[in-house]
């Protein structure tokens, strides 16, 4: 039982993740609120995983968004990370023109968090967005997307599992991100999916906000609803919304 829970964590659930219909409630009331986040899940998962995420941010006052990324079987993300995020940046132009959203703050986890970055540093997010905090995400890549390349035919499917490799030349576009927008990685050194020092910042001097924040014991999937990291969401939120 002890090896199965372990497995949830870095992975997710299978009956409550991968074999569940879309279990997330629309609602069109984001832009009611001063706050909106928006919710970008990992490589293939679904916007499931953010159940937990979503019903904390909710109680606490923030409006909360998340999308439908597509990929494989049209539901597990698995297309190219510039495609996402446009589709990002088309979702949101739309939900201004509708309803008004000017600024939001986004919680990517894993490959969500690279989406989220590509966004801010080439179509257009750097107007929109106040601040990016990333669950689990491989900042330089992660050894273990070669296990996404194999489960994807060794790249005959169309896949974003390549640009998850270290110093493949999407990692390497995104060490070129010159955004002013705040980055806070939450990361895990029980992180097998993505170990730590993938995740971890190194920010120049001179460069944009950039902070780490380690916490202990957490799995990768684990991220999205552990209580300690869900208090390093809201302490990153809160510090966004302050003044410089």
């Amino acid at each position: 039982m002890k090896s199965w829970s372990a497995l949830r964590d870095q992975l997710g659930s299978v009956r409550g993740v991968y074999l569940a219909p879309d279990r997330v409630e629309r609602r069109d009331d984001a832009h009611h609120h001063d706050d909106v986040v928006l919710l970008l899940h990992g490589f293939f998962q679904t916007r499931n995983i953010w159940a937990v995420m979503e019903e904390r941010l909710r109680a606490d006052g923030y409006g909360v968004l998340s999308f439908h990324l597509g990929g494989l079987l049209r539901r597990f993300n698995t297309h190219p990370i510039d495609r996402l995020a446009a589709l990002v940046a088309n979702k949101v132009e739309s939900l201004s023109a509708r309803h008004g959203l000017s600024k939001l703050h986004i919680i990517g986890h894993s490959k969500g968090g690279l989406i989220a970055r590509r966004y801010v540093q080439d179509f257009g997010g750097e107007n929109r967005v106040r601040s990016i905090v990333t669950l689990g995400t491989p900042h330089h890549g992660t050894p273990t997307a070669a296990l996404g390349v194999m489960l994807m035919g060794m790249g005959a499917l169309p896949t974003s599992a390549r640009e998850l490799m270290p110093s493949s030349p999407m990692i390497r576009r995104l060490a070129e991100d010159q955004s002013l927008v705040s980055l806070t990685s939450v990361y895990s050194p029980e992180d097998l999916v993505c170990p730590y020092w993938c995740s971890v910042l190194h920010p120049a001097e001179g460069q944009r906000p950039m902070r780490n924040v380690e916490v202990r014991g957490v799995g990768h999937s684990q991220l999205v609803w552990d209580p300690a990291v869900y208090v390093a969401v809201r302490e990153a939120l809160d510090r966004a919304r302050r003044p410089a």
